[in-house]
């Protein structure tokens, strides 16, 4: 009698696991894929120019062959960068909060409410720093819309990520890691430090790429608040454009060489978070055999 049924648990092992190997390898062609797309329709603009003028041409001048990304490459990481400095402590002392120091039932609403906000459209942020929180900073210093009404958007938009990312990880941390710091007579906020953040540190990374890959490439939120002045930035202040705004205002009326130099900032977005990732895994491993 129990032959037949661990035969067909085998049989729906093999089936899930077959199952899981073509999930995982359909996503990483499709990956792939995009990302080969990006390249060929970069590829004229590319061959007919050298990537070398993409930072140093005189201006974003499309229209007159000029192709200078390297402002926009500015904002962009300046914007993501920010954001990722005021929700990176948030999120990680909202998760701390709710899984050591909360009651339940506030542990649970704040949970919802962290759920509610990451649910919530891009435009809805959008439209609200437009018409809230860019005349607060406008009255602060005009313009308004600025680099500092990016950064606090995306802050407010990544914040959700991270924070629900990193609480999964600490309340998968093993019971009996918690059970012996107890035993040990460890107080709270040390067991939390020294037990609980360690273990959780993969969730850690892992949100981090998260909220740093929504905050590289979100457009509609950003493109509402920051200006769209193609600059340097030099202080909080001053408005900017990001390569997604770039994108998404000027891809509808491009052709030719103008549409290709698009792509090409696609590219750069796609190298930019390859290159984060890479470098979190690295800093990850490095971590773990310390």
């Amino acid at each position: 009698m129990g032959r037949p049924s661990s035969r067909r648990r085998a049989q729906a092992d093999a089936l899930l696991h077959g199952t899981a190997r073509l999930a995982a390898v359909g996503a990483g062609l499709l990956v792939v894929l995009m990302v080969l797309f990006l390249a060929l329709e970069a590829a004229p603009v590319l061959h007919a120019t050298g990537p070398l003028r993409f930072l140093t041409d005189r201006g974003w001048y499309p229209t007159q062959g000029r192709f200078n990304l390297g402002p926009m490459l500015v904002g962009t990481t300046l914007a993501a960068a920010g954001a990722l400095f005021l929700a990176g402590p948030l999120g990680l002392l909202s998760a701390v909060f709710c899984c050591f120091y909360a009651p339940p039932r506030l542990a649970a609403l704040y949970r919802r409410m962290l759920e509610l906000l990451a649910g919530t459209p891009s435009v809805v942020f959008g439209l609200w720093g437009l018409v809230v929180l860019v005349p607060l900073i406008n009255r602060l210093h005009p313009p308004g819309a600025s680099l500092l009404a990016a950064i606090l958007i995306l802050a407010l938009m990544v914040l959700p990520t991270l924070a629900l990312t990193v609480e999964a990880g600490l309340r998968a941390v093993p019971t009996e890691y918690l059970q012996a710091a107890a035993a040990l007579g460890l107080s709270r906020w040390t067991t939390v430090s020294q037990v609980a953040l360690p273990a959780a540190r993969p969730a850690l990374i892992a949100g981090v790429i998260l909220a740093t890959g929504r905050a590289l490439g979100e457009t509609m939120a950003v493109l509402m608040v920051c200006g769209n002045v193609v600059q340097v930035p030099r202080g909080l202040f001053d408005p900017v454009r990001t390569l997604t705004a770039n994108i998404a205002l000027e891809m509808a009326y491009a052709q030719g060489s103008h549409r290709a130099a698009l792509f090409v900032s696609g590219l750069a977005l796609a190298a930019a978070i390859v290159f984060f990732v890479l470098a979190a895994e690295f800093a990850e491993r490095r971590t773990r055999h310390v």
